[in-house]
């Protein structure tokens, strides 16, 4: 099993969860992080420490952000690895909780 984020992080990016995760499978795009689902080892330290609250175990993501899971999967195959923590986005405040950020992806 997985760990996948969700639409919360698209334009938040706050990348908290990257500086715990001891496998380092997150990958960053311009707005959005991804969780690697072959390397992510299911430790679970990733998901406390999201501040969006964007992080779900591939077995409880809700079912309106199912498509997730296959766009964690395609992403973290272009996008380049991140180990480390680096400032969130300057308007991520604002965008912390719109819903039905999707149609606001960068690729």
């Amino acid at each position: 099993m997985t760990f996948v984020v969700t639409d919360n992080c698209i334009k938040c990016k706050y990348t908290d969860c990257v500086e715990v995760c001891p496998v380092d499978c997150f990958y960053e795009g311009p707005n959005f992080l991804v969780i690697h689902p072959d390397e992510c080892i299911d430790c679970a330290l990733c998901e406390p420490e999201c501040p969006a609250t964007a992080i779900f175990s591939e077995d409880e993501i809700p079912e309106d952000m199912q498509e997730f899971t296959e766009l964690n999967a395609d992403l973290a195959e272009v996008w380049p690895n991140i180990t480390e923590k680096k400032e969130a986005l300057e308007d991520s405040e604002e965008w912390d909780g719109v819903p039905d950020k999707l149609q606001y992806l960068e690729r």
